[in-house]
């Protein structure tokens, strides 16, 4: 039987799942900290990055081309180990290029977290690309 403290984490890591989607998407950066632990680890196609700067310069690096984006996670996997977890989720991403082009992306997103004195935050993140079109052109 699951018991209300799982409930409540499940549905606190599923929140941070979605915030990290509106955080690349609106360019929240100043909201990095309510979303990772200071010694987060990141990797990706377009490199490695340790801690909130360093993470924060590696998505500017992969997301500045496009005049915005829109993330969507999906089919969330959460496995909790006390003050540990991990999620598994599907982000199948629309990015802008310019008003006439954007490209379509999917990836797997392996998050771990971990409880902190202010909620669960992740501490590692690592993006494996799955797929990415050429510039499709757009009808509105």
């Amino acid at each position: 039987m699951t018991d209300l403290r799982e409930l409540i984490d499940r549905s606190e890591l599923a929140e941070l799942v979605a915030r990290h989607s509106l955080w690349i998407d609106e360019l929240r950066y100043d909201e990095s900290d309510q979303l990772f632990t200071g010694d987060v680890v990141v990797k990706s196609l377009r490199g490695e990055a340790t801690g909130i700067e360093a993470l924060v310069q590696l998505a500017r690096k992969g997301h500045d081309t496009y005049v915005r984006t829109l993330h969507n996670k999906s089919n969330l996997v959460i496995e909790i180990d006390g003050d540990t977890a991990t999620v598994r989720a599907n982000d199948l991403a629309v990015l802008v290029r310019h008003d006439m082009t954007e490209e379509i992306a999917a990836a797997i997103h392996y998050y771990r977290a971990r409880r902190t004195p202010d909620g669960w935050r992740f501490d590692r993140l690592e993006v494996a690309p799955q797929s990415l079109t050429a510039p499709l052109e757009r009808a509105i």
